[in-house]
């Protein structure tokens, strides 16, 4: 990790959780993984405080522990968890985009808090959306609810690992740290909740409806408590699924620029289909039939079997290859090139940086060494067209900006 990300990691620390956890999340990130007693020992900081800012590191996904055969736990700060706290916001709008005001203050609940169960993020976000309504007008429990188990549908949001129960009839010694489990299957299962109520408006002063002073209320025995309905199920918010949705619609408006909104209301229809099927790191879609791909092209999208068919096959027989025929059966069976797809977004993005850097000459030298791997200086001449005076100049350029490199040939 270079200086810069870790000064970076430090600004970010601190703004969100305040000095003592930025000192210890920085030493780990520095360091790498130590146990309690060496980051107390190191950091100068009291073995209370390190407790305290381990604690929160934990609870917001910054940093994990790790078991070791001697018994010893250890900590290891997650750099890469930390720098994706500047994309917070992005997430934010992003499931307001696609769920409205109550889908962006469930996600922003979870980021702010790391993790929390259902029935708290539904409250809190049912009395957040009722003190902006008119007087009168309450947010009801059971739609912020009906939302997240939207959200949980579509992998936004996903269950927090657990301590399985065990036996009291073990007569071993615990374990000197929680070890947290999770199954697939329940990754996204949610828990069947009877939520009944309304969001609540805070009261602007400390007194309530009888006029009664706060400092003189009589404090209610916690014996009175109801139980929570899913304690111990806490959910996060699943970053991963969202940087799955901005790749997807950076894959979408790729092939809108370079063909047209219906071959690409295709792509996103096929993405759609595939977003929960698919993981995030496979290099193809799950296949799917054209005729799977009809029926489920956006109500009122009104273009025809065929038509459909023929946008299939140019998509297919395009040179990028973004989509990809896996098949015959139901019609054709089409897969979208996921790595093939990011590659090619990837090389389109370093060329606009050549060109935006050094001119069009440049990135027409750039494309050719990106298509042929190696060239001469010679073929680089012959095949740009360029003058050799300039041609030379171009290629200092971009390798003392190391767009390219030089390697030398052995006899």
């Amino acid at each position: 990790m270079t200086q810069a990300e870790i000064k970076l990691c430090s600004l970010l620390l601190q703004e969100h959780f305040g000095e003592i956890v930025e000192k210890i999340g920085v030493h780990l990130i520095r360091t790498g993984s130590q146990p309690l007693r060496a980051i107390a020992h190191d950091t100068g900081t009291s073995l209370d405080q390190v407790k305290k800012a381990l604690c929160v590191l934990i609870q917001h996904n910054l940093v994990i522990y790790q078991v070791h055969k001697r018994g010893v736990v250890e900590y290891e700060a997650q750099c890469s968890r930390v720098l994706r706290m500047l994309r917070y916001p992005r997430y934010i709008y992003t499931a307001k985009t696609l769920y409205s005001d109550t889908g962006e203050l469930i996600v922003e609940e979870l980021l702010l808090n790391g993790k929390m169960t259902m029935s708290a993020v539904v409250k809190k976000v049912a009395d957040r959306l009722t003190e902006t309504m008119e007087d009168g007008k309450t947010m009801d429990y059971a739609e912020v609810s009906n939302t997240f188990v939207r959200l949980a549908d579509t992998h936004f949001v996903q269950r927090c690992p657990w301590v399985p129960a065990t036996e009291n009839s073990d007569p071993g010694p615990p374990p000197p740290a929680p070890i947290l489990v999770i199954s697939e299957k329940d990754m996204y299962l949610v828990p069947k909740l009877s939520l009944i109520g309304k969001g609540k408006r805070r009261r602007s002063s400390d007194e309530d409806a009888a006029g009664e002073p706060k400092a003189k209320r009589p404090k209610h025995s916690t014996d009175n408590k109801e139980p929570i309905p899913d304690d111990g199920i806490y959910w996060q918010a699943n970053l991963d699924r969202f940087h799955q949705h901005f790749r997807d619609q950076a894959i979408v408006s790729a092939v809108a620029n370079r063909m047209d909104q219906t071959s690409s209301e295709i792509v996103r229809t096929m993405l759609r289909m595939s977003e929960i099927t698919t993981p995030s790191t496979a290099p193809f879609t799950q296949p799917l039939s054209s005729n799977e791909i009809f029926r489920s092209l956006p109500v009122g999208y009104n273009i025809s079997k065929q038509v459909l068919d023929q946008y299939l096959t140019l998509l297919a027989d395009d040179p990028l290859e973004f989509v990809g025929k896996s098949g015959d059966s139901g019609g054709g069976m089409y897969v979208i090139n996921l790595h093939k797809a990011l590659g090619s977004l990837a090389t389109a993005t370093l060329e606009s940086v050549v060109q935006e850097r050094f001119g069009s000459r440049c990135a027409r030298i750039f494309r050719l060494v990106l298509q042929k791997k190696h060239l001469e200086q010679k073929q680089v001449e012959d095949f740009a067209m360029i003058p050799a005076k300039e041609a030379k100049d171009m290629l200092y350029k971009m390798l003392s900006g190391n767009f390219i490199s030089l390697q030398v040939g052995c006899q």
